[in-house]
């Protein structure tokens, strides 16, 4: 069982896991061409969950996990590609619905991001990271002199934004946590 190509995974309570990135590979000599896939590491068995993305990149599950947000940044291939990420409902089966835009990611193209335990969408962008509300309102920005490529939260509280860029690697202290569960 081979997968090649997978930008980002995230595990879901239920030990549902989700990759993302033209995945490309092999299961169970199928051969599987996706931008998302779900996976059951019980039964191993993959299913596409969404494939009409351009650049599928980072993903991020809300704290309920029922919205899943994926980054499409197909910009980063051609100057006229998306450049947003997108929300999707999760069903009790997996099953992605609604997908909608959720925001656009300008300068650059969202790659990493995170969800905080207030729901705002933290995303790395061509000069930082900004962060969405959870209604897709641009609440602010974090200006960063390199281009980011991810970020997490960490330390013993989850209030630091550890961010990766293009040399570099900073942390900030947020006045929030991440919702993400290690």
């Amino acid at each position: 069982k081979v997968l090649a190509n997978i930008i980002t995974k995230e595990s879901t309570t239920n030990s549902t896991i989700i990759f993302s990135g033209g995945v490309t590979g092999r299961f169970e000599n199928v051969t599987i061409l996706a931008d998302q896939l779900t996976g059951n590491p019980e039964t191993g068995d993959l299913k596409i969950v969404a494939d009409d993305f351009v650049k599928p990149n980072g993903l991020a599950f809300s704290s309920d996990e029922k919205t899943l947000y994926i980054a499409d940044s197909g910009r980063s291939h051609d100057p006229d590609g998306p450049h947003h990420i997108r929300a999707f409902d999760v069903g009790s089966d997996n099953t992605l619905t609604n997908g909608r835009v959720f925001c656009e990611v300008d300068p650059g193209v969202p790659d990493g991001f995170r969800v905080d335990v207030h729901e705002n969408v933290w995303t790395s962008c061509g000069d930082g990271v900004i962060c969405f509300a959870p209604d897709g309102t641009k609440l602010g920005k974090i200006k960063v002199p390199q281009m980011v490529a991810n970020i997490t939260f960490g330390g013993p509280k989850r209030n630091r934004l550890f961010i990766t860029a293009t040399k570099s690697l900073y942390a900030v202290y947020l006045a929030t946590t991440g919702a993400q569960v290690p």
